[in-house]
């Protein structure tokens, strides 16, 4: 099968061969050259057409099924997706560039970061922020859910006046534990299985029951504020220890507590390694300490091998493993959970009963247990699994074609954001950030995650935005750096 792409056109504007395969197919949907119900060119095919790899056509069309441009029929092909708007775009020769004649001297000067720069044009009006992570509701599985809340409620709402004890659901504790089984290999007892309103609010109870007056906690550095701020709160004494490439390093902390994010260490990303993980069981083993282990942002894994969480290793009772689906589902969901060992379930149950008699938000338990059980939320996990790593990897290949020189990105396989270390000084990294917000962009600082001061790094979420909008984004970063040269 022929297909007619202007593609040396996008060549010309696009640095990589996928990204502008990826651009022309799209322009060509959005404009109606490709309608919908099409069918594309095998991978095979289309990379033998245009002399790329078959690597390449398969990633355009990853990129593409991922932001729902296209759909695959088993054994049939790829298709062009209904559904799809026709929006008018101006050819990209049509967009004039917006560099002057010092920006052109530059780009002579400076090789291929400025060759790259040659191709900005100039940025439409509207932010592009990368401080936000959040799902894109669009791409939820609403109907599916919606259903869900209708079979929670019951044949006329009969069940809309039941409550659960304090230790939430029943079935919504037995389909975690299924879930937990099968996707981390942690065998747990439902009954172990405690519900809170959000991951925060378990955090919390289990400091308040843990940590008297003047304990230190260990927890990482860099690390998520709200931790230390209920380590705070509840009298602990917040023990900072750093982190580098490969997570929190163990050490014979005098404590009794520690808080760590191994599966994917927030927020950089790093993975612990085993025998760090094995230190870190060693070390509560011998001080009779308890580890919580928050399993944030870890669910939406894209590459790597699967990770032994900490609670898969603990055989002595010392680990609690705190998890949230206000991440993968959608943030007004406020359910969290924490796997407790048998020792503390009872205290545990007690303490929230004085909280909450009868465990909150039951009728959106039971629909999640029911998305759960009927495969909606692996579906979804899956689907969103595709979307969010096809956006990586865009990230990823702009940074680098745009502004390489400017931040180093930690690579990662999970997660909703990339951590990156500013490669220049602290003042021209305050700089950038007021140049960039002129420019339209919006990302987040990574100090407000330092326990004590570390060098100057940025936080990069990308759930949210698609391709395009990610390579708008970081050129207009690579831009306002140009703007800061001129002044």
């Amino acid at each position: 099968m022929e297909l007619g792409l202007p593609f040396e056109t996008y060549v010309e504007q696009y640095r990589y061969k996928y990204l502008a395969l990826y651009h022309a197919i799209r322009t060509a949907i959005h404009s109606g050259k490709l309608p919908e119900g099409t069918r594309l060119p095998a991978t095979r095919e289309l990379a033998k057409l245009y002399g790329v790899s078959r690597g390449s056509a398969a990633q355009s069309y990853d990129m593409l099924m991922a932001e729902g441009y296209v759909v695959s029929r088993p054994g049939s092909g790829t298709y062009v997706a209904k559904g799809i708007a026709m929006i008018d775009q101006p050819p990209a020769a049509d967009r004039a560039p917006v560099l002057s004649a010092w920006g052109q001297r530059l780009m002579e000067k400076s090789g291929e970061y400025a060759s790259a720069l040659m191709s900005i044009q100039e940025p439409p009006l509207g932010t592009i922020s990368f401080a936000n992570a959040r799902m894109p509701i669009q791409d939820f599985p609403y109907s599916e859910w919606r259903s869900a809340l209708s079979y929670a409620g019951g044949s006329g709402g009969t069940q809309l006046q039941s409550g659960a004890p304090p230790e939430g659901d029943t079935e919504l504790r037995q389909a975690i534990a299924g879930h937990l089984r099968f996707t981390r290999g942690i065998q747990v007892d439902p009954e172990h299985i405690v519900i809170f309103s959000g991951s925060m609010q378990g955090l919390v109870l289990l400091f308040q029951l843990l940590v008297d007056p003047g304990d230190h906690v260990v927890m990482e550095d860099p690390g998520y504020q709200g931790i230390h701020r209920g380590v705070s709160l509840s009298g602990g004494i917040p023990l900072p220890s750093p982190v580098d490439e490969a997570g929190l390093i163990p050490r014979e902390w005098d404590a009794g507590l520690l808080v760590v994010s191994p599966s994917r260490q927030y927020p950089t990303g790093a993975v612990l390694p085993l025998e760090r993980r094995r230190a870190l069981l060693n070390w509560a083993r011998s001080r009779q300490a308890f580890i919580i282990e928050d399993d944030y942002d870890s669910e939406f894994r894209w590459g790597g091998k699967p990770i032994e969480p900490l609670k898969m290793l603990d055989d002595e009772g010392r680990v609690i493993f705190v998890g949230s689906f206000s991440k993968t589902m959608f943030t007004g969901l406020r359910i969290g959970y924490a796997v407790l060992p048998p020792s503390l379930v009872e205290a545990v149950v007690q303490a929230k009963a004085l909280y909450e008699p009868i465990s909150p938000a039951v009728l959106e338990q039971r629909a999640l247990a029911r998305f759960i059980v009927r495969g909606g939320y692996g579906r979804h996990l899956r689907r969103m699994t595709r979307l969010y790593g096809a956006r990586y990897e865009a990230l990823h290949q702009a940074m680098d074609a745009y502004a390489s020189d400017l931040f180093c990105l930690h690579s990662g396989d999970a997660g909703l954001h990339v951590y990156a270390n500013w490669l220049r000084s602290a003042e021209e990294y305050a700089a950038l950030r007021d140049a960039a917000r002129n420019r339209g962009v919006m990302f987040r600082d990574a100090a407000v995650y330092h326990l004590t001061p570390g060098p100057p790094a940025a936080c990069f979420g990308f759930s949210h935005l698609d391709a395009s909008m990610i390579e708008e984004g970081v050129r207009r970063i690579a831009l306002a750096w140009l703007d800061m040269q001129k002044t």
